[in-house]
């Protein structure tokens, strides 16, 4: 399975980005995916869910309101809408491949180990 992040750009503070996601070589559609984000000197940290269904979705508290993700399943692809931006949202941001067909909550979305295939990621850096 690959993963293809793409969309990340230079943005000032209080802008819109949207990353996009395509996975090839391998099955899409019955698994769950998430987007993480490592921040230079930090660890990665979860950002976002969207279960396999695309009905569930689960956001960290940190961009919950601001940030949306959705599937399009017929395009093998996962996005995740930006919106206001801020200088803290810079980092690199990864899309993964949650382990398990049809998983539900477990493993959890929200913990990295959860996922067995990740992009390449992609950088957003947000200017004040």
């Amino acid at each position: 399975v690959q993963l293809q992040a793409s969309g990340g750009g230079l943005m000032q503070a209080g802008g819109s980005l949207r990353l996009s996601c395509a996975a090839s070589g391998g099955t899409f559609t019955n698994y769950a995916m998430g987007w993480f984000r490592q921040a230079p000197g930090k660890e990665r940290e979860f950002v976002a869910a969207i279960n396999w269904t695309g009905g569930s979705t689960y956001y960290s508290d940190s961009v919950k309101g601001r940030f949306t993700i959705s599937r399009d399943s017929a395009e093998n692809t996962v996005y995740l809408r930006m919106n206001s931006l801020q200088p803290e949202d810079t980092a690199v941001y990864y899309c993964a491949r949650k382990r398990g067909l049809y998983s539900g909550n477990s493993p959890p979305y929200r913990e990295s180990a959860s996922y067995n295939y990740w992009g390449q990621g992609t950088l957003v850096t947000v200017s004040s």
